[in-house]
């Protein structure tokens, strides 16, 4: 077992394998709040990468709603009663004590890495605490979609009417694809090493050539991003669309910059911006303040990472939703819940033009820079955790660079206004 540092436990943790890092890292952020579960992110990786025979049930981007859904059914509610059972009210942060290199304080429950030493599976002991599920939850991709928790009025029925404002029932969209992990579970427990983590990038992929099917990818995954070809007898994964990454599509890239993978770049909502972060030789994310995944995962602390106790240092970042109990978003994103919060609903000047950058462009952005504006409007309003703010508005602009240093974007914060003129073409 090699001994790492988890940024997101805040402390160091034991993990299976060879400790190992790429010079950049793929990483993105979802904003939640503004999915329409359309799915189209969805049909796009499917109709790209996952169409063939042995694939019908693969659905390597996937959106759930939560709290009742999943893909495999239950995935999450049955990993954490996994971890719950084998450490007893022992998964607690400590959150007094925070640092630059640990933001949401210590983690002092057990990951999946070591809660898997006194576990043992079917075929004997583990790397990781996992669990292969069983073919009927792999049917239902959209089971429970806009299924809603809470009570309504006083009675806890469903189907009732809800009367505003006072507005109990609550559910959300959780976007999911392969976080291609710091440290991923499913190639430490490879037992034939077919898995392996590109030192360029990042991305996590499997050699089909060494896989034999074994399953243990699928196992060890806490999010269950492995999934089995039965046509095949291989794994197969979401493979980030690395030729996008790399830059291979002359058209939409004529300077080979990297492009946003499929699934990013057909976003209807305007949900997700995706970046390469640049990594230190020890493994640590480097100072690089205008990158803007760097710029709202370590600058500002708004976009958590998905279940960061389990201790893989997934690197798919979320925006968390406001209108959910904080007792269920801090179980899923951590205790970062309430200052991520408190920033995205009332945004400084800085924080909101950056926000103005999700889906402007296919190209990967490596660098934004900020032109001032004039200030358009002043509200008044109390943040998530009671407090009082004032938001200042500036009609500012801000803009975009590829990795070649080139402009591949520019917006302003005030959405401009097209008057069309009066004489036009009738179209009947």
């Amino acid at each position: 077992m090699a001994s790492v540092y988890n940024w997101q436990l805040g402390r160091g943790m034991s993990y299976p394998h060879q400790e190992a890092h790429s010079q950049l890292q793929f990483a993105f952020v979802f904003n939640i709040n503004r999915c329409i579960a359309c799915q189209t992110c969805t049909m796009a990786c499917k109709s790209t990468w996952t169409f063939a025979k042995g694939q019908e049930y693969m659905w390597w981007n996937n959106v759930e709603s939560k709290p009742y859904g999943g893909y495999p059914h239950n995935w999450d509610v049955k990993l954490l009663a996994m971890l719950e059972a084998e450490n007893p009210d022992g998964q607690v942060w400590r959150t007094k004590r925070k640092t630059p290199e640990s933001p949401y304080g210590e983690f002092k429950g057990k990951t999946i890495f070591e809660a898997a030493s006194n576990h043992r599976s079917e075929g004997g002991s583990m790397r990781a605490l996992g669990y292969v599920p069983p073919d009927e939850e792999w049917r239902s991709p959209n089971i429970h979609e806009e299924t809603a928790a809470g009570k309504i009025r006083e009675k806890d029925q469903w189907g009732d009417s809800v009367e505003l404002p006072e507005h109990r029932v609550w559910f959300f969209y959780l976007q999911r694809l392969c976080n291609h992990c710091t440290y991923p579970a499913c190639l430490a427990a490879c037992p034939r090493n077919a898995i392996y983590k590109r030192p360029e990038d990042g991305i996590v992929l499997i050699d089909q050539e060494r896989c034999r099917g074994y399953r243990k990818c699928v196992e060890a995954c806490p999010y269950k991003k492995p999934m089995y070809n039965s046509t095949t007898r291989i794994s197969e994964k979401c493979i980030a669309c690395y030729p996008r990454i790399e830059g291979k599509d002359g058209v939409l890239s004529p300077d080979s910059a990297p492009l946003e993978t499929r699934c990013m770049a057909a976003c209807v909502g305007k949900i997700r911006l995706q970046g390469l972060v640049k990594k230190t030789a020890d493994g640590k994310w480097a100072k690089d303040p205008d990158n803007p995944i760097n710029f709202l995962v370590r600058e500002r602390n708004v976009a958590l990472p998905l279940y960061p106790q389990f201790g893989t240092e997934p690197n798919g970042y979320y925006i968390p939703p406001r209108w959910v109990p904080r007792s269920y978003l801090v179980q899923m994103f951590g205790p970062g819940v309430g200052d991520a919060l408190d920033q995205y609903c009332c945004p400084d000047r800085e924080l909101l033009s950056v926000l103005q950058l999700f889906r402007t462009t296919q190209q990967i952005i490596f660098k934004f820079r900020i032109e001032k504006g004039r200030k358009v409007a002043e509200v008044e309003s109390t943040l998530p955790s009671g407090k009082s703010a004032v938001q200042e508005i500036f009609n500012d602009t801000v803009i975009g660079y590829n990795k070649s240093g080139r402009e591949v974007t520019r917006i302003t914060v005030e959405e401009p206004t097209f008057e069309r003129s009066k004489n036009h073409v009738n179209s009947i």
